[in-house]
């Protein structure tokens, strides 16, 4: 089974009597009887449900949470539960690794949803105490049945029960699992269902994955309260590097250091990161996906930020900035830094209902094209319409090879499963929440810039929520002008102490 450990480590095992079983067991004061309250995602949860429900009747649909991943020999990495289960559940964090959600078809129509878990073990059974994956003395205690009712507002049973509640009746109800979810609940539908269906099983199988995901296109008032709330946990992460930057240049390993600062303040304020941070100083920028995040940072350099903080329910912001780490940008850095922001309002502008989402990119990289042939930076003879064309342009490419924008919400980069006619051609619509993050990066060994451009990167990023006239900049309250982050982190070194500032900032 993929999910036990790699090893055994049995050369630090311990002697399991049964005298020390019955021990163990015995002197406990009682477990609180009073369950947890209803979720607050509860209601929404379900009406996520019934949407799926309604999606596909009289079919059993199966959604795993996933189970450990093991990190070396008997270590697991942190636990995540699967995207769609978080959805259609409420559960987030590290919650009950190894549940599956079933939506049961009725007979009289709809779905009953039964979640199958690992409830709180006995104190008299070995889990209680010898199990180290899932045992109480290891991890914590479990909720028990009738706290995941209480709190989801489903009906909740025994993960030792699963098996056989998704064989049964096989062959007259249809059968979809989510197969990237848990391989070994994947292995089971496999298993158990007919061999003639075995193409036909991986059609409906994504067929069910596909939904999920673009189901999450539209943000419920829940979820776009949640990215509120993921935004401004990552400003607070963003600040506190700002403040610790002198502190970053003087230890060495500056990258590494504004990791750490950001991390801390995201595991605080959430659940903690929401992606690996890119945390790019001089050079580095330049790189669109740097996490290695091992550079210095230098005074006189840009730092470029790409972070968000996870909140416990798995919804992250994502949001960039690119800050001078000494507090001011040099005249070369403020002309890149000017012409990406410029793309970006271009490309906030065309957020809004009607317009496709692959407008945005479009009016954000024709300002890109506009300023590199401003700079003479085109190939002799091609103007800003040539290398926009898609057939034998592309030029400007060279220095921004990204797209400008993408889905955002439980996941960095939501909705990934969707078609490109739901994604980059479909109309925008009220509750769709994206990123708008034009760049320019120009590589230090680039001979076709000048000299002084090379070696710089540049990136603006913002959340928004399309509105009903237009778009809501969730992440306004970060400055995004040149001279509005300069301001941003002189306010902030200023409230520092002054034994702070050694480095002549």
């Amino acid at each position: 089974m993929t999910k036990e450990r790699e090893r055994l480590v049995a050369n630090r095992a311990r002697p399991t009597t049964d005298e020390l079983r019955n021990f163990i067991g015995q002197d406990w004061a009682p477990r609180r009887t009073a369950t947890t309250g209803p979720a607050e995602v509860a209601p929404y949860a379900s009406r996520r449900r019934e949407s799926l429900s309604d999606r596909f009747p009289g079919e059993r649909l199966v959604i795993p949470a996933g189970g450990h991943r093991v990190r070396s020999n008997d270590m697991d990495y942190v636990f995540r539960p699967h995207s769609a289960f978080a959805h259609l559940t409420g559960l987030g964090g590290d919650r009950e690794p190894d549940a599956v959600l079933v939506l049961e078809p009725r007979d009289q129509g709809g779905h009953e949803a039964v979640l199958y878990f690992r409830p709180l073990a006995d104190r008299d059974t070995d889990e209680f105490f010898a199990d180290t994956r899932y045992g109480e003395f290891w991890v914590g205690a479990s909720p028990t049945i009738e706290d995941i009712e209480s709190e989801l507002g489903l009906t909740a049973r025994h993960i030792d029960g699963f098996a056989d509640a998704v064989a049964k009746d096989l062959g007259r109800v249809t059968l979809r699992v989510v197969p990237d979810a848990d391989p070994d609940v994947t292995a089971l539908a496999t298993r158990i269902r007919p061999a003639a269906h075995e193409v036909l099983a991986l059609e409906l199988d994504e067929e069910l994955s596909h939904f999920l995901s673009t189901m999450r296109m539209i943000k419920d008032d829940w979820e776009i309260e949640q990215m509120r709330q993921a935004v401004a946990a990552t400003q607070h992460g963003f600040e506190a590097v700002i403040a610790d930057l002198p502190e970053a240049v003087a230890r060495g390993r500056g990258e590494r250091w504004v990791e750490g600062v950001f991390g801390l303040h995201a595991r605080h304020q959430g659940n903690g990161i929401g992606y690996d941070s890119i945390c790019a100083a001089g050079d580095h920028a330049t790189t669109m996906h740097w996490i290695k995040n091992t550079g210095d940072l230098r005074l006189g350099d840009l730092l470029l930020l790409d972070a968000g903080v996870e909140l416990d329910s798995l919804f992250t912001a994502d949001i960039t900035r690119t800050l001078p780490i000494n507090g001011e940008f040099t005249d070369t850095q403020r002309e890149i830094y000017d012409a990406v922001y410029a793309a970006q309002e271009a490309g906030l502008a065309a957020v809004k209902p009607g317009n496709r989402f692959s407008d945005i990119h479009a009016a954000a990289i024709r300002v890109i094209a506009e300023h590199l042939y401003g700079w003479g930076l085109l190939p002799d003879g091609i103007d800003v319409e040539a290398t926009l064309d898609r057939n034998h342009g592309q030029y400007h490419r060279r220095w921004m090879v990204t797209g400008t924008s993408h889905h955002l919400g439980i996941d960095v980069h939501d909705c990934a499963l969707a078609t490109r006619g739901e994604y980059m051609d479909a109309e925008l619509r009220p509750g769709m929440i994206l990123t708008v993050e034009p760049g320019l990066y120009f590589k230090a060994d680039d001979l076709k810039v000048p000299e002084r451009f090379r070696g710089i990167g540049v990136r603006i990023e913002d959340d928004v929520l399309v509105t009903s006239d237009g778009y809501e900049n969730l992440s306004a309250a970060m400055p995004r002008t040149a001279a509005d982050v300069e301001m941003w982190i002189r306010d902030i070194w200023s409230r520092q102490s002054p034994s702070r500032h050694t480095l002549g900032y």
